[in-house]
């Protein structure tokens, strides 16, 4: 199968919100973002689909190897085939395509977090790295814009841990810092087991509005003159805040089961964000 369209394929079966951005772009730059999600799909799979952590770490240590092959051009998975062409033509450094691997590694080292600078470093790898890149991809004329992509990576990577909440635990996973938990007297334990409670509401409010504070300082930061070239970013801030405005609205109903956007819902978000930017 042709790589691009074998991460097309794949991108489109995640149904991930990011996907509905990559639609409007032009045909070079879509098949290029859709090969860097795919690429984050896979490594990100190699831990989550896996029991094992060993097991993991192989597979993780594999596609290190996988990615200096993209970049010697010797490349064999359609995901780094799909890399290799579009990499020196938007500035994909390999050095953070790795970072991004080891971001992923830390789910096999760290299950709880103590603070929110612990926590942001591992923000930073899965998410504020996949920014600074999806940024290039869609072009840019200002370094600021860099700064904002950033910030709009971490953003999106709080959304998901409060929207994974239940799910996470459900895998021993904890991603709220430890400090915050107990500042609101609570324990991981009652995140573990679901458990509803005044101090349990409060505290994911105050993780809600961490999010919305790093959405609102990243979109200060993108400079009027690279708002058009980065559409896309936009049309995935506006979708994740819709989404995070509907789990405000739910509560703690992220204890028991993922809330979501409708197929229908991001669509009709897209097209708007779109054809108001």
């Amino acid at each position: 199968m042709d790589p691009h369209r074998y991460c097309a394929e794949r991108a489109a079966r995640s149904g991930s919100s990011f996907y509905y951005s990559f639609l409007f772009l032009p045909q070079e730059r879509r098949r290029a973002i859709v090969a860097l999600y795919a690429f984050c799909r896979e490594v990100d799979d190699a831990v989550d689909e896996t029991s094992d952590p060993g097991v993991a770490r192989l597979k993780l240590a594999w596609w290190r190897t996988e990615l200096a092959a993209v970049y010697e051009g010797k490349a064999q998975h359609p995901v780094a085939r799909a890399l290799t062409d579009v990499v020196a033509a938007y500035d994909l450094r390999r050095e953070q395509l790795e970072e991004i691997i080891a971001g992923m590694e830390m789910d096999l080292e760290h299950n709880r977090y103590p603070d929110f600078a612990a926590l942001s470093v591992y923000c930073h790898r899965v998410a504020g790295v996949v920014g600074l890149l999806s940024a290039k991809v869609f072009g840019y004329s200002s370094p600021a814009t860099l700064d904002y992509a950033h910030d709009l990576g971490i953003a999106f990577q709080l959304t998901n841990i409060v929207r994974d909440v239940g799910e996470d635990a459900r895998r021993d996973r904890v991603y709220l810092p430890l400090d915050d938990i107990a500042r609101y007297g609570l324990t991981p334990a009652d995140i573990l087991n679901g458990r509803d409670s005044d101090g349990m509401r409060n505290l994911l409010r105050f993780q809600i509005a961490r999010a919305r504070s790093y959405y609102r300082q990243a979109l200060d930061k993108l400079p009027a003159a690279d708002r058009r070239s980065q559409r896309a970013g936009l049309i995935m801030a506006a979708i994740y805040r819709r989404l995070l405005d509907e789990i405000d609205a739910e509560g703690t109903h992220v204890l028991k089961a993922k809330v979501s956007l409708t197929p229908l819902s991001k669509l009709w978000i897209a097209w708007k964000t779109w054809a108001a930017t």
